[in-house]
């Protein structure tokens, strides 16, 4: 009985676990254009999934209110999409003087241009205590800024 109980508190390390295996083991079922559509599935319905579920456990007050602040947007958006990506490249250029392995300065600079997931947002942001519903506008407005049509239909729509 213990190992159930304990299986039913580790339920979601097992599935990482079975998920990693089962991909490993047929492969083909996660590429694109593969029986999941990670294309679509990953892109829109994850990612919408992720958002919604984030805003429901939002009080519609805190919301609204989070939208107003347009200074603290515009800050966290500068600072996470130019002033962070400006230090990594600084950072690289330091780097690149050392034996380290050029690829792993690519990924480091990938990474360090990317907007941070919402569920790191979220959770960190929680955890101090923080604007909630801010961090959760601007990491889902930071994802769209970043997306390929996201970018294409603000430059449209300026």
């Amino acid at each position: 009985m213990r190992l159930l109980e304990r299986m039913r508190k580790e339920w979601f390390m097992i599935g990482i676990v079975l998920a990693i295996a089962g991909a490993k083991l047929e492969p083909s079922i996660g590429v694109n254009g593969g029986p999941l559509m990670p294309e679509i599935t990953v892109s829109y319905i994850a990612v919408a999934t992720i958002f919604f579920n984030s805003g429901l456990s939002l009080n519609t007050e805190e919301l609204t209110s989070a939208l107003v602040h347009i200074k603290l947007h515009l800050f966290i958006q500068i600072f996470t999409l130019a002033f962070f990506p400006a230090a990594i490249w600084l950072l690289l250029q330091l780097l690149s003087i050392t034996p380290i392995n050029e690829w792993l300065l690519k990924g480091l600079q990938t990474v360090g241009c990317m907007p941070p997931p919402v569920s790191s947002a979220v959770i960190l942001t929680k955890a101090v205590g923080g604007n909630e519903a801010a961090a959760i506008f601007n990491s889902a407005f930071g994802s769209f800024l970043v997306s390929k049509h996201g970018l294409i239909n603000l430059l449209l729509l300026l």
